[in-house]
Order: C-alpha cells, then structure tokens, then sequence
C-alpha cells in the first residue's frame, strides 16, 4: 500500500471518529441551558404587551379591574421567568423559552379579548370625581409606559382605582344616580390619597 492510500485512509477513519463529536455538541438538549442568541426576545414582547395595556387604560378599553388583573398575571410570568433563569445560571433552557412563550401567547390573547369585550371606562367624564379619576389613569399608563411602574405595582394601583369606582358607584345607587356632599368628600380624600401613592410607586426608583 502506498503512503498516499494510507494517508487518505487515516484521514478518513479520523473524519468519521469526529462527526459524532460535532454532533453531539452542535444540538444541546431541551434541558440544558442555551445560549441567549436573542435575550430582547422575551423582554421586547414583554414590553409590547404593556404597551398595548397602557394604550388600552388610556382609550378607555380596559377597565382598572381589567388592567389590574392582566398586569397580575403579567408580574407572575416575570417572577417565574427571574426564578427560571436563576435555576439555570441565567439562562433559559429551551424548554424554558418554549413555556415562556407559551405563557406570553396566553397573554396576548388575553389582552385583546378584554381590550374588546363590552367593558368599557369612560374617557370623557363630565364630574369632577371622573376628571381626576381619568387622569389617574393616564397617569398609570404613562407610568407603565416609560417602565416606572412595574407590572405587579401597575396592578395593585389599578385595584385601588377599581375600588374607588366600585364604591363611589355604590353611593350614587344609594342616591338617585347622585352623590352627596358627604359622598364628594369621602371620594376626593381617597383620590388624593391614590394620587400620592401614584406618585410614590413611580419614584420609588424600582423599574420593570
């Protein structure tokens, strides 16, 4: 045999021996954690979706119950997604991202099914108890927008919106569709307390 057959043979053989190896390296499992080729992925439809909330409370399409419970559920997939990449050194697994994504399609749907359910806020009040509560919300849609509220203080701030509301449309059925001078003090007071704690939980210096 020739030294040119056996070098051509020793390579061969040494090309085989190594194809295994790539492969084995080129394809991690579903279980161990990935590269981040694209870490915006997650955050940017994150930040899409809570732009489509703020526009919602702003056109009046989402309700403060509606916004407080979709922004819940939108803090709970951030907690579990924080806890996921804790778990894996900072990654997401690829089974992660597939139940990530899973969980942030669930979302999106939810989104739009309340943004275009009967449910509606009034964006043009005529009182002056609607006036302040509809730039309440504006200011809550701006906070969620520019990323000074997170999504777990956008909803509990939304929760205390809905409450006042529930409570000052207990009063006018009480009174004939009206509200009492009592009634107007008791909801001013407690606007005026919503509006500090806006204010708080935008400067607290914690942002999504």
């Amino acid at each position: 045999m020739t030294i040119q057959w056996k070098t051509a043979l020793m390579t061969a053989a040494l090309a085989a021996f190594m194809l295994p190896v790539a492969a084995q390296t080129a394809t991690p499992t579903p279980t161990q954690p990935v590269p981040d080729k694209d870490p915006a992925t997650i955050r940017q439809r994150a930040e899409n979706q809570q732009d489509r909330i703020a526009n919602g409370i702003q056109n009046g399409s989402l309700t403060p119950n509606e916004a407080s419970h979709i922004e819940g559920q939108e803090q709970k997939l951030n907690n579990e997604v924080k806890d996921m990449r804790e778990d894996n050194g900072g990654k997401l697994t690829a089974a992660d991202k597939e139940k990530v994504e899973n969980q942030q399609n669930r979302l999106s749907r939810e989104i739009y099914n309340q943004k275009h359910d009967a449910q509606t806020q009034n964006t043009d009040p005529k009182t002056q108890f609607g006036k302040r509560a509809e730039n309440q919300q504006d200011r809550i849609a701006n906070g969620i927008k520019n990323g000074t509220l997170s999504p777990g203080e956008a909803s509990r701030l939304e929760h205390q919106e809905s409450n006042i509301n529930r409570e000052a449309r207990d009063m006018r059925e009480d009174n004939g569709g009206k509200l009492s001078q009592a009634d107007r003090q008791k909801l001013n007071h407690q606007q005026n307390v919503e509006s500090r704690r806006i204010s708080r939980t935008r400067h607290d210096g914690r942002n999504r």
